[in-house]
């Protein structure tokens, strides 16, 4: 059988066949909007009752700058990033204060005259989606749960959950690194775990394309950590459903340590790279969801029955 074969007989979908098969068909064009300024996503998902971390600012304009300096003088963490950006372009994560000069995870500084331009940066538009003017949000920096603190380095992991028709189909934590700077994308270098639907463990890594079975900066395995209030984070995706309408959507939880679960984005085209951290496909299992998905009519249904069926 031959490499495409194998791919296709356990159920990899690449890029068109998610395009054609999935997000087209369920995700309306006129819906985007809500999920693609993460503004306004954060606005939707407080208004439903969903936790979201806190927003201390936002820079519409190049003269809002003057107010930076009064936003910096109450937050020693925080994180900056664009409204509009994709594959996590653009973030600036704060983790602390030394002196006038703030301290980025890599235990780098940075003055506030840097933090200024790179709003600026972000304000003319080069790290959006098609490279047009921008806003810019400053938030709370999440503190991760200490479950975490031999998988993760020097940055807060998030954890992908990829919602169809409402129904949790597969999921991943996503573990910063070194070479990711402190932020959980892998396209900047970050690990991929794939997590068990049915009990929330952390199960196959990886990392740069490779499969891989320990952290790269912190030498500890990454299979077998139990991800805490595994059920109240599915309900906190599938309820992303409900509140957006899109019928195929990648929702972004972190666990903070004294908050809890924090929808951090949603994202109406979800990459794939979540196949391979699970060594599973997500054909068959969306397969499985078109055909029961209209006799589960309650967030709790659809959690039970993700559970039940999406388990190793």
């Amino acid at each position: 059988m031959s490499w495409f074969g194998k791919l296709k007989k356990i159920g990899v979908i690449g890029l068109n066949g998610r395009n054609g098969a999935y997000v087209l068909p369920n995700n309306p064009r006129k819906l985007y909007p809500l999920v693609d300024d993460k503004i306004t996503t954060k606005e939707l998902t407080q208004a439903a009752g969903l936790n979201v971390p806190e927003l201390y600012g936002v820079f519409r304009a190049q003269h809002e700058l003057k107010k930076l300096p009064g936003l910096l003088q109450k937050h020693d963490s925080f994180v900056v990033k664009p409204a509009r950006g994709a594959g996590g372009n653009g973030i600036l994560v704060i983790t602390g204060k030394l002196g006038p000069r703030f301290r980025k995870p890599d235990d780098s500084l940075v003055a506030e005259d840097a933090i200024s331009f790179h709003i600026s940066n972000i304000l003319s538009g080069m790290y959006s989606l098609g490279g047009m003017p921008d806003k810019a949000m400053l938030e709370y920096c999440v503190q991760f749960s200490p479950i975490f603190k031999d998988i993760a380095y020097q940055g807060v992991p998030d954890i992908r959950i990829i919602v169809y028709k409402g129904i949790p189909v597969m999921a991943m934590l996503r573990l910063p690194t070194r070479e990711s700077d402190g932020k959980a994308n892998l396209h900047q270098g970050a690990m991929g775990c794939g997590i068990d639907m049915c009990t929330g463990m952390t199960t196959s890594a990886v990392w740069k394309n490779n499969s891989c079975t320990h952290h790269p900066d912190t030498l500890h395995p990454v299979a077998g950590v139990s991800i805490p209030d595994w059920p109240e984070l599915l309900k906190q995706a599938a309820l992303g459903y409900s509140v957006t309408g899109l019928g195929y959507l990648g929702v972004d939880i972190v666990l903070d340590k004294n908050l809890g679960p924090l929808i951090l984005e949603l994202n109406a085209r979800p990459g794939l790279a979540i196949q391979v951290a699970n060594r599973c496909g997500l054909q068959h299992r969306l397969d499985k969801v078109d055909s029961v998905h209209q006799d589960l009519h309650s967030e709790q249904e659809r959690i039970q029955y993700a559970m039940e069926n999406f388990g190793s």
